[in-house]
Order: C-alpha cells, then structure tokens, then sequence
C-alpha cells in the first residue's frame, strides 16, 4: 500500500503514524534506533506489505497492468489502490480526508528533525501539493506515477500507467473493495499484537 493507506491503517496513534510512513527509507534492523512506538510503526508497515503483495486479489490486480511495468507493477497497484482509499473516504472514516491530511501534515512537521534525510526532503513537497488529499482526483494520480516515474530516471514507465487505470478502473475497484476489508482487519490484529509487546521493544 502507498501513503495514505499505511497512515489510516495505524489506528491514529501518531508514533506509529510516523513510522508507517517513512518505514520504506528504513533497512534492516536499524529501525532498532528509533522510539519504540516508530519501531512499531516500521514494523507494522513491513507486515502490511507482505500481506499486501502475497494477497491474490493484489496479484491479479497487478496483473490487469501491462508487463511493460515489470517490477513496478506493486508500486502502480499501491498509487492505485491509494487512489480508491482517498476516493471512498467518506465510507471508511468519520474524519474527513482534509482534516485527516492536515492533521498528519502537523504530525510530520513537528517531528521533522526525526525523519530519516529522504523522508525530510520529501516532506515539503508532500505538504505544499497537499499529496494525500490529491489522490482522489485522477490529475493527483497522474502527477504521483510522473513523479514516480522522474524518481527511476524515466526507466519504469510509470507516467504512462494512467491508461492502464482508465481503461480498467471499475475492475481495480472491486478489487480494492475486495481486498481493503481482509487488509484492514489484518493491520489491526497486528496492531494489537505490537502493543502487547509494547514491554518488549
């Protein structure tokens, strides 16, 4: 999942917000150094993403995209399936997405100094083009997979990802719709189990 989902999917506790969301710029175990509830977070985003790409309805998803996109294909089904989250807020939350977005927008800066230096590079952009709340719209998308596409040097193709989305979006939804359901149960029983071992950590 991409953004937005992983912030949703930690139960609004701000640490794990955190380190959900910047869990991607953290190898190994270096996570070890932050603060125990960021190291939840981290560790909650990486089993969200193994559950997310072991997910059948996720690979039949990625299998609606052209092989053009190769590797990227998880990427592009994250933006997408993002895309539907912002889409259908309104049925999955009773804050609504501008509230939510500004409010961890506040989260971010006040912990800037703790981001890791790629996450603190991309945290202005990310605030400024209001990235969480632009995923809504198809214009938001489009401009994610061009700047996703500048960040591989133009090797991956993703720009061009849009006439996938279009061409099978009633498809993608039902399959976000499918799968959204098993991920959030799943994130929260993972949840759960991080804040038992809350003495552990």
């Amino acid at each position: 999942m991409n953004y937005l989902a992983h912030i949703y999917l930690s139960e609004g506790n701000e640490n794990i917000q955190l380190g959900n969301f910047f869990a991607d710029a953290v190898k190994g175990n270096s996570y070890l150094s932050y603060p125990s509830e960021i190291q939840k977070g981290i560790l909650l985003h990486r089993k969200i993403d193994t559950f997310t790409d072991l997910h059948p309805v996720v690979k039949k998803s990625k299998a609606r995209l052209k092989s053009r996109f190769g590797l990227y294909k998880g990427i592009i089904i994250d933006i997408f399936y993002d895309h539907f989250l912002a889409r259908n807020w309104q049925l999955l939350s009773d804050v609504s997405l501008d509230d939510f977005a500004d409010s961890f927008y506040s989260i971010l800066m006040k912990n800037r100094s703790i981001l890791p230096e790629k996450t603190q590079y991309i945290v202005p952009y990310l605030v400024k083009q209001n990235w969480l709340k632009s995923y809504a719209s198809l214009e938001g998308i489009e401009k994610v997979l061009v700047g996703m596409n500048k960040r591989t040097n133009n090797h991956s193709g993703m720009d061009q990802a849009m006439a996938d989305l279009v061409e099978h979006y009633d498809a993608l939804e039902t399959d976000f719709h499918t799968f959204f359901p098993e991920l959030r149960e799943f994130a929260h029983l993972q949840f759960m189990e991080l804040q038992k071992e809350k003495n552990s950590i």
